[in-house]
């Protein structure tokens, strides 16, 4: 059974959060057994951003050990805080959104993996970005990258357009301290998400066949996740359903 954390005053968040997190796993224990698939097949990647610190320590002590995070400066310090509390080499963050060149470097210092890779040049700030982590002795493995995918090929919604995926791939495999995991992909606007989750997996499996260790496919969040796992995600990336309305606006 998960051990709730003791926490003087937060009684109601702490069990606001079980409950939610309880009813995600449900959720998608459903979602994989209608598809065919395992639970362990796909990871759940709660969406820490924009809430603080004390949830996610709220989540580590209901089990969880990755967090998804998406704005440098906010999870720089979050990290800071949650690693000086509790400095578990088993917890992971990872960087789910847009990144700027210019924040490469602090993302180093802390990510597991980064989902929002969609151009050359930001390839090239992370690969000097990882290398200078471990040359400082800040990480010891390298940085995961997954390509996020335009499905619609609008610039201004982030992700590389299809054709530019192979050089992309071949670019972050080239790069001594990155490592090439996947795909990323947020459906369109208003599009189907059964039909835009399975033109992402097409895309997915064209390119393992070049790249058969890029297996991870990050898809679905808490809208449209069973869609996703139906399509063959293995993270699915969850915050309003775990911890409600974002508590503060986004800058």
């Amino acid at each position: 059974m998960d051990r709730v954390p003791e926490a003087s005053g937060a009684g109601d968040r702490v069990a606001q959060v079980s409950d939610a997190l309880g009813a995600v796993r449900q959720r998608l224990d459903a979602a994989c057994r209608a598809a065919g698939r395992e639970p362990s097949e796909v990871t759940l990647l709660p969406v820490t951003k924009f809430f603080p610190e004390s949830d996610a320590r709220i989540l580590y002590e209901l089990g969880c050990r990755e967090f998804g995070e998406s704005r440098e400066q906010e999870a720089t310090a979050k990290i800071g805080e949650f690693r000086a509390r509790n400095p578990d080499p088993a917890v992971r963050w990872h960087m789910i959104g847009h990144l700027q060149r210019n924040k490469a470097r602090a993302i180093a210092q802390w990510a597991y993996a980064i989902h929002s890779v969609d151009s050359e040049r930001l390839v090239g700030a992370l690969g000097k970005a990882a290398t200078a982590a471990v040359e400082a002795g800040e990480r010891t493995e390298p940085l995961r990258v997954l390509l996020q995918v335009s499905l619609d090929g609008d610039p201004q919604r982030g992700g590389a357009v299809v054709g530019d995926l192979e050089s992309l791939a071949a670019q972050v495999r080239s790069a001594p301290h990155l490592e090439f995991r996947g795909l990323m992909a947020v459906p369109p606007i208003e599009a189907d998400p059964d039909a835009a989750f399975e033109e992402l997996y097409n895309i997915h499996a064209r390119l393992c066949l070049e790249h058969p260790d890029a297996t991870e496919l990050s898809a679905g969040m808490t809208n449209d996740l069973e869609h996703a796992v139906r399509h063959g995600s293995t993270c699915v990336r969850v915050g309003t359903a775990l911890l409600g309305a974002r508590p503060i606006t986004s800058k």
